[in-house]
């Protein structure tokens, strides 16, 4: 028994010193002359002690500092870039398109969606489904009247229930969650669902706990270190949580798959079903069941998240700098009256045109962007990159350049007007990325945006409930910058 004991222990001391001496390996390996500067790493964890694993961004930020717009930081063993500042990160999404445009392989990323659906998909798969879904989105208005209506009609539920409230305190997070997310619900699935349905209660929960748990550090680690996956802890959570949304999808689609009528499709899901039923002898097509609940999946999570979160700071910015808000419903009473806004009004608000893109920089909703990947070797600014590099393009430094905005820590809507108070364009406003990779909703995003906005601020005045004295602009840990939860009144202007 003895001996067996101790052949066991030699076996496991030796797997031990050969996997030690192969990090080491990896480690010298790693030092590449070519490579770009950046902190000094140590085995297994790399720099993970230097992380600010809450708030990563401000880690970059500070290391972007010291050794400039394109910098190499260890994450474990996994050697990553970081590209800082407005001119490097365009630089690479924009004019390296094409070898800066894959999508990198995140261990959380993939135990979700197995590298199928949209946002975290790759290679022929990702273009296909890219492809698919913005013309889909086209067909079912996006950009054009048919879904500006859609989202009006929105505005009336989301008014009419903020008003039932009577001034009284609430917290906004689930109601603008719902609005939004019924937009693009509509598009997915052909209807509207009602704010006190348990089914779609669930759904958005669903969401909101995702976001959160992904971007929480032990998920974080988990990517990093996946062998912890035999571990309890919140990347189980996830994965159940993505299944009990597929489960609803797929009962959609099945229900869907009953009625469909090729003639007369009504929603996104009627549109890859017929798709499907035309590919259906091509054992390669990507048009099958796994997709379509992943792609679904995708954009119910995207369509609702970014839109409402930027909605929610945008509220508290208001109630923050009451002037500003008092300055956006002046503007909204010449130019709109008592009208519905509609999305062509801002063309005539250069002011509440350049505060909601002021909210949407200085908010910073997806601060180090969804991470890229090299489709190739790669010669840039000066470095060599091997393919598969992990890049991070980190949009926190475009939306805070000092060379491109005049007071980047400060919430200032001048940064968007010129001397003679005109809307004015900036190159740096990049909240949905760019390039291959740049956001698909951005069109549908900016249209919500502005009439959720101001058909807000045209019925009612935001301020703090009686006896708080201060607005809380702190942020949760999240994957998203998203604010933390308070409690906030909506005063009937009329």
């Amino acid at each position: 028994m003895e001996l067996q004991f101790s052949l066991v222990s030699y076996f496991v001391l030796l797997l031990t010193l050969l996997y030690i001496l192969n990090v080491l390996k990896s480690w010298n390996k790693n030092k590449t002359a070519d490579f770009p500067p950046g902190p000094r790493h140590w085995p297994l964890i790399g720099n993970l002690h230097i992380l600010d694993l809450k708030k990563p961004q401000m880690t970059y930020l500070e290391l972007a500092e010291k050794y400039g717009p394109v910098f190499t930081f260890h994450m474990g063993m996994k050697r990553m870039v970081v590209l800082a500042g407005y001119e490097t990160v365009r630089d690479a999404l924009v004019n390296h398109a094409e070898e800066f445009g894959e999508r990198a392989r995140v261990k959380i990323f993939h135990d979700m969606d197995k590298g199928l659906g949209l946002i975290f998909s790759h290679g022929d798969n990702w273009k296909m489904m890219r492809r698919f879904t913005i013309s889909t989105l086209r067909d079912f208005g996006m950009g054009r009247n048919t879904i500006e209506e859609k989202i009006t009609d929105e505005c009336v539920h989301l008014n009419n229930r903020i008003a039932s409230l009577k001034g009284k305190p609430f917290d906004n997070m689930m109601l603008l969650n719902s609005a939004v997310a019924n937009i693009i619900v509509s598009i997915l699935l052909g209807y509207r669902m009602n704010y006190d349905d348990p089914q779609f209660m669930r759904l958005l929960n669903l969401i909101n706990e995702n976001v959160r748990l992904v971007g929480m550090p032990i998920v974080t680690l988990y990517n990093i270190f996946p062998f912890l996956r035999i571990l309890p802890g919140s990347h189980k959570t996830i994965v159940k949580n993505v299944a009990e949304q597929c489960e609803f999808i797929t009962k959609t689609f099945v229900e869907h798959l009953k009625n469909l009528d090729e003639n007369d499709q009504r929603s996104f899901i009627d549109a890859f079903l017929v798709r499907q039923k035309e590919e259906a002898g091509n054992s390669q097509s990507y048009f099958h069941n796994v997709n379509l609940t992943r792609v679904v999946r995708n954009l119910f999570t995207a369509g609702m998240e970014t839109s409402s979160t930027t909605l929610r700071w945008g509220l508290l910015l208001m109630i923050k700098y009451p002037k500003i808000q008092e300055k956006v419903q002046e503007e909204i009473a010449r130019v709109i009256g008592s009208a519905q806004p509609m999305y062509s009004h801002r063309t005539e608000m250069p002011y509440t045109n350049a505060v909601i893109h002021e909210i949407q920089r200085f908010a910073d909703i997806v601060p180090l962007n969804l991470p890229h990947e090299t489709t190739k070797d790669v010669t840039f600014r000066g470095y060599f990159f091997p393919k598969g590099t992990y890049v991070i393009p980190l949009l926190s430094s475009v939306l805070r350049d000092k060379t491109q905005f005049e007071k980047p820590e400060e919430f200032y809507p001048n940064h968007f007007l010129d001397a003679n108070g005109n809307f004015m364009k900036k190159d740096a406003f990049m909240p949905f990325s760019a390039g291959r990779r740049v956001c698909a909703g951005e069109t549908l995003a900016k249209m919500e945006l502005f009439i959720f906005f101001t058909s807000l601020l045209q019925k009612f005045t935001f301020c703090l409930p009686p006896g708080v004295t201060d607005v809380d602009l702190s942020s949760v840990v999240s994957i998203t910058n998203a604010p933390k939860p308070q409690m906030i009144c909506a005063l009937s202007r009329f």
